[in-house]
């Protein structure tokens, strides 16, 4: 059993974190840059350490600083949050040779998936659909030319270390390929120092469905349903919600099962999320993030588990506290990421909180960091909260995230609330009819200007 764990974050999730390991007694250990010294996950944990200046990568991405801050405090365990350190393999194994734990997968895992191409291949062999494709990367224009053909256009081109949908480009026809191939790999080199790009089929009018796995990183895995993401901009996702109401029970048992199975063919540890294209009653693997999603909080309203603190269980060794047989969905949730940020154009509005009222009542919670009186710094990412609503079907759920979203306050900073409001009053949405393309198209006509 931990004693005291650090968390390697900031924010909300941060915040998240210490308040799991408060319910099971374990004391917390709040890391932070100089511009996040009054941060409320500061503030709540029950202990801090300062790490370095406001950027990042002299903060929250330095590994040294973090591995000293558990020397200091006597920290056993390292939980990462999400983004920053979490998809680091080398952190990992620099924790563990420091003689600590990491609360999440094992380094070996983190890595394989970190590549596009290596965990598409793996996936592959343990019988996961997969995007047709490149079986590699594609070194020139001429296979990809080649591969084009025997694919069927459209094709996307994509960097093999690419994320957040930098270095991806659509082909339309065999005489936009070159453009895109030659885009694709200048992107990638310049965002992740790696040019390689593979193609894959690009599928016209997908969804983005997600499946949360758990594994107890010995050979028994379950699967915690699916998640619909396909409310994007700029691949950045913005709306979330469970079960996905485009999903059928038996279409959620049979993808369930192959990626629960997957996960614990290889002995996965912890929380991780298989994500995938689907369209036409059929699923293409894309990614698999090693590490708790932002959206989490909606599996964990309809199936009334708590994933953090099922991380904290697994990486202290002991099992898993629920079997996939325990695992019944109940009702509908839905999650809208509240940003910092001028519309239409979306822009970073860092600034100060001259009031914040988190929307409450049944069904609803707010995951957030903010405070009347918080300046909210600008050099990190511009989500400021989460506002997750649950209730006994998705036209009860989408009730209540129009009565909360009335209910919240967030004075002094532009946010993007408003989206919200417009977005719930759309046919499409209140029918749940929609894909991965469906929010940039609506933006065009009714936010841009």
């Amino acid at each position: 059993m931990f004693d005291k764990i650090l968390v390697a974050n900031r924010g909300e999730i941060a915040l998240r974190v210490i308040r799991a390991a408060r319910e099971m007694g374990i004391q917390s250990v709040a890391v932070h840059s100089t511009a996040d010294a009054d941060a409320m996950h500061v503030r709540m944990a029950d202990e801090s350490v300062c790490i370095g200046p406001p950027p990042g990568t002299d903060s929250y991405l330095s590994i040294p600083s973090i591995i000293a801050a558990c020397a200091v405090t006597g920290a056993q365990a390292i939980h990462p949050g999400y983004g920053f350190l979490s998809e680091n393999a080398n952190f990992v194994q620099i924790v563990e040779d420091h003689d600590l734990t990491f609360i999440g997968p094992r380094a070996e895992h983190i890595r394989i998936m970190g590549d596009k191409i290596t965990a598409k291949d793996t996936m592959k062999d343990l019988g996961v659909p997969c995007v047709p494709g490149s079986e590699g990367g594609v070194p020139d224009l001429a296979m990809a030319k080649r591969l084009g053909e025997e694919i069927g256009y459209p094709v996307i081109v994509k960097a093999t270390a690419g994320g957040g949908g930098r270095g991806m480009k659509v082909a339309e026809t065999a005489a936009d390929l070159e453009r895109a191939f030659m885009t694709a790999r200048s992107e990638a080199k310049a965002a992740f120092g790696n040019d390689e790009v593979y193609i894959e089929k690009y599928l016209t009018t997908p969804r983005h469905i997600e499946i949360q796995v758990f594994g107890d990183g010995k050979g028994h895995a379950v699967h915690l349903g699916e998640r619909d993401c396909s409310l994007q901009r700029r691949h950045q996702k913005v709306f979330e919600e469970a079960p996905g109401p485009s999903i059928t029970d038996e279409e959620r048992a049979r993808i369930g099962k192959i990626c629960s199975d997957a996960v614990a063919k290889i002995d996965y540890a912890g929380a991780g999320t298989i994500e995938f294209l689907y369209e036409n009653g059929e699923f293409y693997f894309i990614e698999m993030n090693t590490r708790l999603q932002v959206e989490h909080p909606v599996t964990e309203a309809i199936f009334g588990v708590d994933l953090v603190q099922e991380q904290i269980r697994v990486a202290e060794g002991r099992p898993m506290s629920f079997t996939q047989d325990d695992l019944i969905i109940n009702g509908h949730a839905i999650e809208v990421r509240i940003n910092a940020e001028k519309l239409p154009e979306f822009s970073p509005r860092p600034g100060k909180i001259t009031q914040f009222h988190a929307p409450g009542g049944l069904g609803v919670r707010m995951d957030s960091a903010l405070y009347d009186g918080y300046s909210i710094p600008p050099y990190y990412d511009s989500l400021i909260g989460k506002l997750i609503v649950h209730g006994r079907d998705r036209h009860a759920a989408l009730a209540r995230l129009n009565r909360a979203l009335g209910e919240l306050i967030v004075d002094g900073v532009d946010t993007t609330v408003p989206l919200f409001h417009a977005l719930l009053q759309e046919e499409d949405i209140q029918s749940g009819n929609y894909n991965i393309h469906w929010l940039e198209k609506w933006l065009e006509t009714n936010l841009q200007g």
